[in-house]
């Protein structure tokens, strides 16, 4: 949690709010991956992308 946290304070004080849904978008991609490396059954949606 310390890590969001950084990267929160990092786009208050920079005011760089517009990389926030760049962040988020990889973050969710990633997420996909490791739970699609997981489980087979949503393998052929990561071969899409």
């Amino acid at each position: 949690m310390e890590f969001f946290s950084e990267i929160w304070a990092f786009l208050r004080v920079r005011k760089k709010f517009w990389l926030a849904p760049i962040i988020i978008a990889l973050m969710l991609l990633g997420l996909l991956m490791i739970v699609a490396g997981q489980a087979t059954v949503l393998s052929p949606f990561l071969y899409a992308l």
